[in-house]
């Protein structure tokens, strides 16, 4: 399998707080690995720092063989090629659902608005927003807003999606509308990064595990063996908090 991204020893500190412990892990292409852990481990912070929102203090995030963490890497490039979600949309207020997803486009890769539009509604339709194309994010529900989300990350063509808990700010019947949309990604062969609270959807979606406790990648498995047989007694005890089936 192609590797498309490597985080090789990363370090990350806040101030005297260490939060990511020399962190290593790599994602084949096509393939969706979740990152799972209790609050505060720095599930979200790695994502930050793979996404160049937070600069690291040691270590290395390397895609398709280029180092991001070494020389002056250009962000505005390398954001195209890893798109990122967030758990509370920064959808722009004053601009509908299609004017949201086709600025980006149209400002950055400099494409023509008629093809940006296109492209737009097209991706509208697969995450089942199309009618919301002329509707403002005031006007949507919150799985609405996410889904407008997604859109707006995938209309840049990225090599590689992160999602950072994008149900965590649902409602619970809304949470299965956008899970819907990331399993439909998933189908198509999209490489994805996720940090969820959802076990069940978890189990399901990923090809691999990540555990994170305290900063530290205390475990990688298939979801199957990490469910089921978990090698450490941390993720024995996080996974007890759970009720789903073991079998």
């Amino acid at each position: 399998m192609e590797t498309i991204l490597s985080v090789e020893w990363l370090n990350k500190n806040y101030g005297a707080d260490h939060v990511l412990k020399d962190i290593s892990f790599s994602i084949g292409k096509g393939e969706v690995v979740v990152i799972v852990g209790p609050s505060g481990c720095g599930k979200s912070t790695l994502l930050r720092c793979i996404n160049g929102l937070e600069n690291v203090q040691s270590g290395k995030i390397i895609m398709n063989g280029e180092s991001f963490t070494e020389g002056k890497p250009n962000w505005s490039v390398i954001r195209q090629k890893i798109g990122m979600v967030f758990q509370n949309y920064e959808l722009f207020p004053h601009k509908t659902v299609l004017e949201n997803i086709v600025l980006a486009p149209i400002r950055v890769q400099k494409r023509l608005r008629a093809e940006a539009v296109k492209t737009a509604e097209t991706i509208l339709t697969r995450v089942g927003l199309i009618e919301k194309r002329n509707s403002y994010p005031r006007q949507l529900s919150g799985g609405q807003k996410q889904r407008a989300a997604i859109a707006r990350a995938l209309i840049m063509n990225p090599e590689i999606m992160l999602f950072d808990e994008v149900t965590a700010a649902l409602d619970p019947e809304m949470v299965r509308e956008v899970l819907d949309v990331l399993l439909e990604l998933a189908r198509e062969g999209m490489t994805m990064l996720i940090v969820t609270h959802e076990m069940e959807f978890a189990r399901a979606i990923s090809d691999r595990v990540l555990f994170l406790d305290g900063g530290i990648l205390l475990e990688e498995n298939t979801p199957e063996k990490f469910f089921t047989q978990p090698k450490t007694e941390r993720a024995k005890q996080f996974l007890n908090l759970f009720q789903f089936e073991k079998n």
